[in-house]
């Protein structure tokens, strides 16, 4: 099953996440493990930073509290 299209926010999250990877994980994981991941991938590089972050938004969906009904 495919699925479904990116949310408005999801495009604004990979924007950002060009500019200030970490920050982009940060407003979708908010403070875990993967934000610090991406911190250190960003420190290293600009590029894996990015990456990691593309992943993350890709990856998690938005939390249930935040799903419109």
């Amino acid at each position: 099953m495919a699925r479904p299209a990116s949310s408005t926010s999801d495009v604004f999250l990979y924007a950002l996440a060009i500019f200030v990877p970490p920050l982009s994980v940060f407003f979708k994981v908010g403070c875990t493990s993967q934000f610090w991941i991406n911190i250190l991938l960003w420190i290293l590089g600009w590029i894996p930073g990015v990456l990691h972050a593309w992943w993350i938004i890709s990856k998690f969906e938005r939390p249930a509290a935040y799903t419109a009904y």
